[in-house]
């Protein structure tokens, strides 16, 4: 089973997927005039505007919503796995992905709020790659094509977040509080799993104000315990940034002949965790209440800046500062070490064990002995249990779209078995996910999240690529009427967007409180 997952994990990850991820981000990001830089402050500003409605969160809960997806393993434990098969310098790239891909994010978040809609049911908005893949060009010859193409879309999404990706937050959990306490990973798993049932039940504002609290404090505790431990360590800095350069680019003598892995994992991790063009960004867009797609366009192209620039750095410089670390000449903790670890050793971490959380432990502990393996263990508790809730969230909305008012209907054979509905049953197979990956092995767990993520990159990059014009349209729009000094209001119909149904009717609510107010 490991070889069949590792052979598949190889085929979807292959060159063509690392050269689409940063050649699509460069593309983008040119189209833009490199909004990331232009736009760096208002995105800031952006956050902090708008009011949450009966139907939509507010911009920031849209934010906290896409970071709770973002901000998991992939911050401590991806982090790990890139410079231990990549060295160093897979650090750099997972920058060079971040800076190219809030473009790209912009790009898909902006198009999942423009193609957006109002579900009937529960009167929530819903949103995401399956919609817009099915409705931009819903008025073309090409139209049943993507009707397919956003079914399918919708299908791997579905299994990707309710099945595959979740292995790797329950099972970075378990390993954290195994590694910390001692604990054993089932039990960790059957909390995990119970937990995560009371939430999800609760539905997308539940899911919203949970991640609205959790989201920011803990990346915020994170990243100022790692800087302490850089800072106790800042005799290191000027050689760890060495590191850094000069083997992203294979100047370092020690990892210069892993240069092409360098690339492949700085990327590979990039993406998975900031998430960027895997598609998973638009759905919690969609959700936000704004007046105008391109304002959480840009709110959740800093989204990635704020995971990959500011918390995976935060790993990267405490496990490079401290000498955390071990780099392997293969794909495999079973291979030849390129560098040894005197603090892995002194802790009896074998070379066998592999990279994770106990590298980012060590490290932690090389400041306070014993306290910094706890910390680290809370934090992945926090960071991964609020990226399945948003997993969760993101198959509910695939689910919604491919049966429609059918996810919440009652079938006879399901109704002793699950409540009576596909909506329990998937809530039933997620938490199952959850467990099975608290007790499975890390290789495996991350093969299948791999495979989960790489997928809906293949499916979303190329869509958004076929589908960018709208998204543009909406930036020049809402950037011309800034410069007119009002408060940019979209009107698809003004720029020729066909498909955006649910704004041909839409007024915000704050020009309803204008005309109340006359």
């Amino acid at each position: 089973m490991s070889e069949l997952l590792a052979t598949a994990n190889e085929w979807i990850w292959s060159r063509g997927l690392i050269f689409l991820c940063l050649g699509a981000g460069v593309y983008f990001s040119i189209r833009s005039r490199f909004l990331q830089v232009r736009h760096f402050g208002h995105m800031i500003k952006l956050m902090f505007v708008g009011e949450k409605s009966e139907s939509g969160v507010s911009s920031f809960q849209a934010l906290a919503m896409s970071l709770a997806g973002r901000v998991g393993a992939g911050n401590i434990v991806g982090v790990a796995t890139a410079i231990a098969f990549g060295g160093p310098g897979a650090l750099f790239w997972m920058w060079a992905v971040a800076f190219l891909g809030a473009s790209t994010s912009f790009v898909e978040c902006t198009l999942g709020q423009i193609y957006k809609v109002k579900d009937p049911l529960t009167g929530e908005y819903r949103g995401g790659p399956a919609y817009y893949l099915s409705r931009a060009l819903a008025h073309t010859k090409a139209s049943t094509p993507f009707k397919i193409y956003g079914m399918v879309f919708a299908a791997v999404t579905i299994i990707a977040c309710g099945v595959l990706m979740p292995n790797i937050q329950s099972n970075s959990i378990a390993e954290g509080a195994a590694n910390a306490w001692g604990t054993e990973k089932w039990l960790v798993g059957a909390i995990t799993m119970l937990l995560l049932a009371f939430v999800v039940i609760g539905g997308v504002k539940r899911i919203a104000t949970f991640a609205g609290i959790v989201v920011p404090f803990m990346a915020i505790v994170y990243i100022l315990i790692a800087i302490i431990v850089v800072i106790a360590n800042a005799s290191e800095i000027p050689e760890v940034l060495r590191l850094i350069f000069s083997s992203a680019f294979g100047a370092d003598a020690a990892f210069g002949a892993i240069l092409g892995s360098a690339i492949m994992w700085g990327v590979k991790r990039g993406i998975y965790s900031n998430e960027a063009g895997q598609g998973t960004g638009p759905h919690s867009a969609a959700a936000a209440e704004v007046s105008h797609p391109a304002k959480q366009g840009l709110v959740q192209a800093f989204a990635v800046y704020i995971d990959t620039l500011f918390v995976c750095s935060a790993t990267g410089f405490l496990i490079l500062s401290t000498g955390a670390y071990r780099v392997y000449s293969g794909e495999s903790a079973d291979g030849d070490i390129m560098r040894p670890s005197a603090v892995l050793d002194q802790a009896g971490i074998a070379a066998g064990d592999g990279p994770g959380a106990a590298y980012v432990q060590e490290g932690m502990d090389t400041l306070w002995d014993g306290a910094g393996a706890s910390f680290v263990a809370i934090s992945l508790a926090f960071f991964c249990f609020t990226t399945i809730v948003a997993y969760y969230y993101m198959a509910e909305t695939n689910l919604r779209y491919m049966l429609g008012n059918a996810a919440t209907k009652p079938f006879r054979f399901l109704a002793d078995t699950v409540g009576g509905n596909v909506t329990r049953l998937l809530q039933l197979v997620i938490c199952l996910s959850v467990l099975a990956g608290a007790i499975a092995s890390a290789e495996d767990a991350w093969a299948l999240g791999d495979i989960g993520v790489g997928t809906m990159a293949w499916l979303n990059i190329i869509g958004i690529l076929i589908l960018q014009a709208p998204a543009y349209k909406a930036l020049r729009d809402y950037e011309q009427q800034k410069k007119m000094g009002a408060d940019p209001v979209f009107d698809p119909q003004k720029l020729g967007i066909i498909g955006a149904t649910f704004w041909e009717t839409y007024v915000p609510p704050t020009l309803k409180k204008e005309k109340v107010d006359v």
